[in-house]
């Protein structure tokens, strides 16, 4: 496992690196993302979907009453938000498992409730609080797969204005 740390200081730097990060991406990708409410997590999905489905990246909302928002584009985005879900049961009996293992890219908030339902390979994304508009954004593999895009993800940014720390 490796865990890198970047600093974002605004909404506009936390999509950069959410696209910086999506054009590297490609079937079967899956992201969990964590952190507080208004930490960021779907301004970085909209920056994932930018690159990814760009068509459908002005669609981007937090799908916390839809459960899942679908983003076509040249690999569909399937977007996830388990807020109000209580149990694994629950998300499993939406169908989940159906998209995770298919040709899209799987980005799902408050992954933490179906931690026993995460793929062996994935990168887990934690949002931290820095100041009104400054995060700490803090990326984790978990897997081959990931550990190769977590280092062309720094090699892409090198030069732009997201801080690493």
């Amino acid at each position: 496992m490796t865990k890198e740390e970047f600093l974002t200081n605004s909404p506009e730097e936390t999509e950069a690196l959410g696209r910086h990060l999506g054009a590297l991406l490609g079937p079967g990708a899956f992201l969990a993302l964590h952190g507080d409410l208004g930490g960021g997590k779907t301004c970085f999905t909209r920056g994932v979907v930018q690159a990814v489905a760009p068509e459908s990246a002005h669609l981007v909302a937090s799908p916390t009453f839809a459960i899942m928002n679908h983003y076509p584009g040249r690999l569909p985005v399937y977007h996830f938000d388990f807020y109000r879900m209580a149990t694994e049961d629950d998300i499993a009996d939406l169908g989940f498992m159906d998209y995770l293992y298919g040709e899209g890219v799987c980005i799902v908030e408050w992954s933490e409730r179906l931690e026993s339902l995460l793929p062996a390979d994935y990168l887990r994304v934690t949002f931290h609080y820095e100041g009104s508009e400054r995060r700490r954004i803090t990326i984790e593999t978990r897997g081959a797969c990931p550990e190769i895009l977590l280092s062309c993800l720094l090699k892409r940014i090198r030069g732009d204005k997201i801080s690493l720390t």
